[in-house]
């Protein structure tokens, strides 16, 4: 008995440390980006693991360097549009693709996972030249037209509407619900928590949305946070303290969003395997 209390022990001893190291190393760049915010250059380059007081001079550089307000609306105009543009046309197909049955059906899904398998780097210069046919260089549209139809969020789609049940379907039918009607009034409902979790996904991917805003946007009345802070750390002498104020203020929105949303992130997620 005594051996197996001890073996217990040592497990739940381990689990936790293991546990606690796991979280030391995720936590760790974020407290080192708020001691660095408060350093200067030369602190952050020997090290230096305990806050300063060049805080106030980082954010006074930051601000004077870039249009915060113009900046952060074109990373929010691009990622809410992104995002919501993305949610409807994945969950449109994902529950298509669950719902109709046909002979090609199985065989477009199958297409639209290959997909998947084509890095994007092969795809960078069909999709500039596309979009400077289309004049749409240097636009937001470039960048918001290439993510709304996210393979990946299609399987999603499709892999949560398994679990919606097929009778309240069918009893709509009945009632003489349009299928559209269905899909809005009874579908989004019931797979909010679906919908949450898929918000979470794409506003993330879309807010540090990098490569392709750095091909597609030339002007620096387009651009959007992750480009302006990439611009100021590849400075010839790059002010780390800046560019740490910067980080910090780039990644607000994301900790907002996911904090407001975890639990529903968290229902979305498990539910999509049931």
């Amino acid at each position: 008995m005594t051996r197996t209390r001890a073996a217990r022990l040592a497990g739940s001893a381990l689990r936790y440390g293991l546990l606690s190291l796991a979280a030391f190393v995720s936590i760790f760049p974020f407290v080192w980006m708020l001691i660095g915010a408060t350093n200067t250059t030369a602190d952050i380059i020997v090290g230096k693991v305990s806050f300063g007081n060049a805080l106030v001079r980082n954010i006074e550089s930051f601000v004077s360097q870039v249009d915060v307000p113009l900046v952060m609306w074109n990373s929010l105009k691009v990622t809410l549009l992104g995002t919501a543009l993305t949610i409807l046309v994945s969950s449109m197909a994902g529950y298509g693709f669950e719902m109709f049955r046909s002979k090609l059906r199985d065989r477009l899904y199958v297409v639209v996972l290959l997909t998947l398998m084509v890095p994007f780097a092969a795809l960078m210069i069909p999709l500039f030249m596309l979009m400077a046919k289309a004049h749409l260089i240097d636009t937001h549209i470039a960048i918001i037209l290439p993510t709304i139809a996210w393979a990946f969020m299609i399987f999603y789609f499709r892999q949560a509407t398994k679990s919606f049940p097929r009778e309240l379907r069918d009893a709509a039918k009945v009632d003489g619900l349009k299928e559209w009607q269905i899909f809005l009034y009874i579908y989004v409902p019931v797979m909010r928590s679906t919908y949450a979790a898929a918000f979470v996904i794409i506003f993330m991917t879309n807010w540090n949305n990098y490569l392709w805003p750095l091909i597609v946007l030339q002007s620096n009345d387009t651009k959007t946070i992750t480009l302006v802070i990439s611009s100021l750390a590849s400075a010839y002498f790059p002010d780390y303290g800046t560019v740490m104020v910067g980080t910090i203020l780039a990644i607000l929105p994301t900790l907002i969003v996911f904090f407001a949303m975890q639990r529903q992130f968290v229902q979305g997620m498990l539910g999509s395997v049931k």
